[in-house]
């Protein structure tokens, strides 16, 4: 507060800030697929969602659980004290009238929301028809962001003035960004190849890092592949994206604390570049000529102050934003540097924060069940069952999963919160008798899926107890037709529970 931190870069934070879900931010231009990714991901539309290939989305939209679906104007979300948007108050109610909170009862929404942006367009009078910053908003959510994924349409690869602007403006958060070359069924397998170098060759002009960012291709909507070429690579990726998004939960607390130490190295080079600039200013007269002289000669005050106190150039604001930001200021009104504040931030970086990592630990590694439990926990009751599965074995499709079916099955598995890749009978239970299969039948499905008898499912025996009972919504009159599970349901990660059962 006092070096006017929040009037430089952003709002003050707020506890909601740190209380919030995982935020998923969708950058791209229009009729790349946002909207469809989210209803993709959530199976299932949110409030007030439009598709189509003209541009449909003309706000910001933060998809977020509720208990039930309703639109909330950005007016109400910004004042509301239980989301963590109040500080986009600062953008005045023009950008609020085009912002609004779509809550849903999804359950993924229980554990990560979305932010589905404005299709960009190209053309100057995309950015002089706003009535907002769109750039500095991009910016704002950005940082708070968990995830940002940049979507591209395999017939759309190229970058419009605005969307490089805002590009450039999530420097800073490079870890956070990936890129999703969306709609790659519609080209053939020699198309793909040329898609991918072309659009890698756009981002190569706009994003300046050394790393190559992390791409994934495939068709992200609830529709069958068009060309089905590459449908391997397409289910392949898309696994890929599910396990990226659905770590975020266990992730969410690190990457605060990571934000957070980010926040307090500019904070502490922004309290020594303005110190440094209320030492320049005369006494009494001639403060207009020193600070148009300061301005200008920004980059070696940037030098002096580096070099004064010894800091990585990496913790320095944008030159050229930071002297903008200036130009609006009485360098009069700016405070002294308070060695004692400083030394604070110092202690939060070298005390406080290796404190608060300690407390962020890892989950505990679990211990293999004793041989004498490993019969039980079947939690629909009964024990499981010590048969061979390669006897009377049923030739039928229902009885394979294929990768794009297990991706779905994945999904669902993450979004139970595995602990050390398994999910208890207690967490288990709740999805199995959602399918609406009867209990009995669940106790054979539970004795089936549970393949290494440890009383846990792992996303091998998950996926399978997720096929078993939809083949028992196939025929309620002999809902599961075999007492063994038959061999290609196997997975070859447990095929040595067959061969070697001890």
């Amino acid at each position: 507060m006092k070096y006017k931190f929040d009037e430089f870069h952003s709002p003050f934070l707020r506890d909601t800030d740190f209380e919030a879900k995982p935020l998923v931010l969708l950058l791209g231009q229009y009729s790349t697929g946002k909207t469809s990714f989210i209803e993709f991901m959530l199976d299932q539309p949110f409030p007030g969602s439009r598709i189509g290939p003209e541009p449909t989305t003309d706000r910001f939209v933060a998809v977020m659980h509720g208990n039930a679906e309703r639109v909330v104007p950005g007016n109400a979300v910004a004042v509301d004290a239980d989301k963590p948007f109040h500080a986009l108050n600062r953008y005045g109610a023009s950008f609020l009238s085009k912002f609004e909170a779509a809550e849903s009862p999804a359950p993924l929404l229980q554990y990560i929301s979305f932010v589905d942006t404005p299709g960009v367009l190209s053309g100057e009078k995309q950015r002089i028809g706003r009535s907002y910053d769109f750039v500095s908003v991009i910016e704002w959510f950005a940082e708070r962001a968990d995830l940002i994924l940049l979507l591209f349409d395999a017939h759309k690869l190229d970058i419009s003035d605005e969307f490089k602007r805002a590009i450039e403006g999530l420097k800073g958060n490079d870890d956070k960004i990936r890129v999703v070359l969306n709609k790659a069924d519609m080209v053939s397998h020699q198309q793909l190849m040329r898609v991918y170098g072309a659009m890698m060759w756009s981002l190569g002009k706009v994003v300046k890092t050394p790393e190559v960012m992390r791409v994934y291709i495939g068709s992200f909507w609830n529709e069958p592949y068009h060309i089905s070429d590459n449908a391997k690579l397409f289910d392949a990726e898309q696994a890929d994206l599910l396990k990226d998004l659905m770590s975020l939960p266990t992730n969410s607390a690190m990457r605060k604390v990571n934000e957070l130490v980010k926040r307090a190295r500019l904070v502490k080079v922004h309290a020594y570049l303005i110190g440094h600039i209320k030492k320049q200013m005369p006494a009494l007269w001639g403060s207009k000529a020193k600070k148009d002289e300061l301005i200008k000669d920004m980059l070696n005050v940037y030098r002096e102050v580096k070099r004064t106190h010894r800091l990585p150039p990496g913790d320095f604001p944008d030159l050229e934003r930071f002297k903008e930001t200036l130009k609006d200021h009485d360098f009069d009104t700016f405070a002294k540097l308070d060695e004692k504040l400083v030394s604070r931030i110092d202690d939060v970086l070298g005390i406080d924060i290796p404190r608060l990592m300690a407390m962020i630990s890892p989950p505990k590694k679990e211990e293999p069940a004793p041989p004498l439990q490993r019969q039980q926990s079947n939690p629909f009751g009964g024990a499981g069952g010590d048969d061979n599965p390669f006897e009377d074995e049923p030739e039928d499709e229902d009885y394979v999963i294929r990768e794009r079916e297990k991706a779905a099955y994945e999904r669902q598995f993450l979004m139970l919160n595995p602990q050390a890749g398994k999910l208890s009978g207690a967490q288990v239970k709740t999805a199995l008798v959602e399918t609406g299969v009867a209990t009995g039948v669940l106790r054979k499905v539970w004795t089936l899926s549970d393949i290494d008898k440890d009383g846990k499912l792992d996303l091998d025996e998950f996926a399978i107890a997720l096929r078993l009972c939809e083949i028992a919504k196939k025929s309620p009159e002999n809902p599961i037709p075999f007492e063994m599970l038959p061999a290609s349901l196997v997975p070859p990660s447990k095929m040595s529970f067959f061969t070697n059962p001890q």
